[in-house]
């Protein structure tokens, strides 16, 4: 069977709809044949219905939605779209690719593109070629666009880089434009690139001014940014500024920065791994990734032990309140035995300066 094309992607989601929905609308839940959720995008309510059950087309066909609400309608690809906020419909058929751990298309590549952009948006050649383009971060902008989130630890940050002029492609389908972009290095736990992570960025170091500065490719499903070598112990997080602050306070504790809550909870455990420690985002997509990711773990034979931060996220905290008072946060949530491993018995001179 061809998996080239939406319908064929849209079949086979189909026949895994209840695993679809709750990987995806993690705060929904089952009534009978169907799926209720509050909207496309996974909000708490009950207006969205997704059909569990059914012929593969036509009227009752299983994976098909409806939103009592907006009047909006779809199917699970559709789903998958809102959710990750993916434009690119190949970004959206690499996620369900990923999602259902089907092969991945052959690359067809462009004649007009000489570059890493040639290749299929999501191909693992093209996210493996475009961080090998990027630079490494020292003295970069990306270095300042850390800074101003007062990451200043970026001990063992290889998996960052910086690309002076990232393509990128507006949703409206304009021109194509170049802004810089720091370009993060998604792995597996064997060190495999698997995919690659662009946040385009403004001259001023913040964000750059695009509807979706934040945009990956290649297969991301298990897998994240690392930092530092996974042994026994090791801390999981959402976006690369909550774990790079995280580890501003932890600096020899390895991290992984998932770079979604749906990815946080299918987080791939690494067989040396006993105990975890989950940076929890402050949402009920974070609560909920949070909860999987624990439960997973617990089957698993892994402790599990989640860090809350006191705002929305642990970078919300370092610039609030600083990075000693970050470590005395953590120091309260971290297994005492863990205190003396990676806060007591840690020098912080050798640190960047705050």
């Amino acid at each position: 069977m061809s998996m080239h094309d939406a319908g064929d992607l849209s079949r086979c989601l189909a026949q895994q709809a209840e695993a679809v929905c709750r990987h995806y609308l993690s705060n929904g839940r089952r009534h009978g044949n169907y799926w209720q959720v509050g909207d496309a995008r996974n909000a708490l309510g009950r207006s969205l219905f997704v059909r569990l059950h059914g012929p593969e087309s036509g009227k009752g066909a299983a994976g098909k939605w409806t939103d009592a609400a907006s009047g909006e309608h779809g199917d699970l690809l559709d789903i998958i779209r809102e959710v990750l906020g993916l434009v690119d419909f190949r970004d959206v058929a690499d996620e369900a690719r990923a999602f259902l751990a089907l092969p991945r298309p052959e690359p067809m590549p462009r004649q007009d593109r000489r570059d890493v952009e040639s290749a299929p948006s999501g191909s693992t050649g093209a996210a493996r070629r475009l961080f090998h383009m990027a630079r490494p971060l020292s003295g970069t902008i990306v270095e300042a666009y850390l800074r101003k989130r007062g990451i200043t630890a970026l001990h063992e940050a290889d998996a960052l880089r910086c690309h002076p002029a990232c393509y990128y492609r507006p949703e409206d389908g304009g021109p194509m434009e170049t802004w810089p972009a720091m370009i993060a290095a998604v792995t597996d736990a064997e060190g495999h690139l698997t995919g690659v992570h662009r946040t385009w960025l403004a001259p001023d170091g913040d964000k750059a001014p695009v509807a979706f500065p934040r945009r990956a490719m290649g297969a991301l499903l298990g897998h994240g940014v690392r930092f530092g070598v996974a042994g026994e112990i090791m801390a999981v997080g959402e976006g690369i500024e909550t774990v790079l602050a995280l580890r501003s306070a932890l600096p020899i504790m390895a991290m992984v920065a998932c770079l979604s809550s749906a990815h946080l909870s299918a987080f791939l455990f690494p067989s040396t791994l006993r105990r975890l420690y989950i940076a929890r985002d402050r949402d009920p997509a974070g609560d909920h990734a949070s909860m999987t990711l624990h439960q997973r773990a617990d089957q698993a034979g892994i402790e599990a032990l989640t860090l809350n931060p006191r705002l929305g996220d642990f970078n919300d905290d370092l610039q609030a309140f600083g990075r000693d008072a970050l470590r005395t946060t953590l120091r309260a949530q971290l297994a005492p035995q863990d205190v003396a491993r990676f806060i007591e018995n840690v020098g912080w001179s050798g640190l960047p300066p705050d």
